[in-house]
């Protein structure tokens, strides 16, 4: 979350499309923001970086995925289309192999688009 400090750090981020585990939860507890509200995590998706979010150690730092995922959209107002570019992220970052990592990505088209319709 600090690379926003380092603009050329975030065109490179963004361009090689690197992608970064963010745990807005343990960030908090971790006083890296004050509050939940005050995260970044809105404006790296705004910056194109490949962000995703994950839990951090989470019986220390209070929060499983879930948690923060929830918090982390209640406390930044963020959407559907947050939760789908999230969602992707994950995918692009993963291990998989590419035509598992497609099938994967072709399902989460299949129900974004049918909540659009």
């Amino acid at each position: 979350v600090q690379a926003m400090h380092d603009a050329a750090l975030m065109q490179r981020l963004a361009h090689n499309q690197i992608p970064l585990t963010v745990c807005p939860l343990s960030n908090v507890k971790l006083r890296v923001f004050p509050t939940l509200e005050q995260h970044n995590l809105l404006r790296m998706l705004d910056a194109d970086i490949m962000a995703t979010v994950n839990s951090d150690d989470p019986a220390y730092f209070g929060g499983y995925i879930n948690e923060n995922f929830t918090q982390t959209f209640a406390a930044l107002g963020m959407t559907a289309q947050h939760a789908y570019r999230l969602a992707r992220n994950s995918f692009e970052a993963s291990f998989i192999d590419a035509p598992l990592r497609q099938r994967y990505i072709d399902r989460l088209d299949a129900v974004f688009a049918a909540f659009a319709a």
